[in-house]
């Protein structure tokens, strides 16, 4: 069985702050960005929220959707998610 790779868009309504990666263990992932024990850019802008996911079959192309979530097209894109 091929592991899934789900990018990511989290969102901090405290902060109005949008954080993007990808994992192959999204809920793990999520709970560890909320974790009170963890630490990092994430850590500053607690609770977060999941805005948007999307599975991918290989590692090389949720690096490259995560690459242009980051860009300023993909940025944009992201704005026009409802939060």
């Amino acid at each position: 069985m091929n592991e899934i790779y789900t990018v990511y868009v989290l969102y901090s309504d405290a902060f109005n702050k949008h954080y993007t990666g990808f994992t192959g263990r999204l809920e793990a992932r999520i709970q560890s960005h909320n974790d009170i024990s963890g630490k990092g850019y994430t850590k500053k802008y607690r609770p977060w929220r999941l805005i948007y996911q999307k599975e991918f079959d290989t590692k090389s192309d949720a690096m490259a959707h995560e690459k242009w979530l980051k860009t300023g097209v993909g940025r944009d894109f992201i704005m026009t998610i409802q939060h």
